[in-house]
């Protein structure tokens, strides 16, 4: 099932459809909730199915850039001396979005339209910014995983003041993944990111593509 979902992933460039995640014994092992239903509960009016499912669309889309990102860093990176971090980190972002796509799969929330225009803009990014060097690339790293780490504290505080005993498996799904996230972040700056030139102009230019994409992640 994995290796299926990881060739979808890799020829979405040619397709236009959602990607379907199977359920399977084997697959309700990756859950991290004990509970019968998944980690989104009915939805009780079309308030709240409507905040879910933004929720969920942008989380899928912003796994699904992360991993086009890494992609493209490893196509330029992938034999230096930078490429087992890299990898080690990819693999993390592969099993997040693994998990996005069972989710959306077993809610039947539709993923972003725009899945297609992420495939070849995260794949650009993460090779251009490699071209420049490890440290622009680690630069990168930097400023995603920071706006991803930060979309995900909002997304936390929202459900928190919603109704935090009804999305304490959501919670906890997004919290195992803004840790990951904020480790790739001190990751990157361990990997010397401050140093490269204009490293603030980068960080901040990358920045303010990551929240258009946010904003039309969840409303396309």
């Amino acid at each position: 099932m994995q290796r299926t979902i990881y060739t979808l992933l890799n020829d979405w460039a040619n397709t236009a459809v959602p990607l379907i995640a199977r359920r399977s014994s084997k697959s309700r092992a990756f859950l991290w909730s004990s509970r019968d239903y998944s980690v989104i509960p009915t939805p009780r009016d079309s308030t709240e199915k409507e905040m879910l499912h933004r929720i969920l669309r942008v989380d899928h889309a912003g796994e699904y850039g992360a991993n086009r990102i890494y992609a493209g860093q490893m196509a330029v990176l992938g034999r230096s001396t930078s490429g087992a971090l890299i990898q080690e980190m990819w693999d993390q972002e592969k099993k997040h979005l693994e998990k996005f796509n069972e989710i959306l799969a077993e809610s039947r929330v539709r993923p972003t339209a725009l899945l297609p225009l992420w495939n070849v803009a995260g794949y650009l990014l993460g090779a251009s910014t490699a071209m420049l060097g490890k440290e622009a690339a680690m630069a990168c790293t930097v400023a995603v995983e920071e706006s991803i780490s930060e979309h995900y504290n909002s997304q936390m505080r929202t459900l928190m003041e919603e109704d935090p005993d009804r999305y304490t498996e959501l919670l906890k799904v997004i919290k195992e993944f803004r840790d990951d996230e904020m480790e790739h972040h001190d990751i990157g700056l361990e990997h010397d990111a401050e140093s490269v030139p204009g490293f603030w102009l980068l960080k901040n230019v990358i920045q303010l593509g990551c929240k258009a994409a946010i904003y039309a992640s969840q409303r396309v």
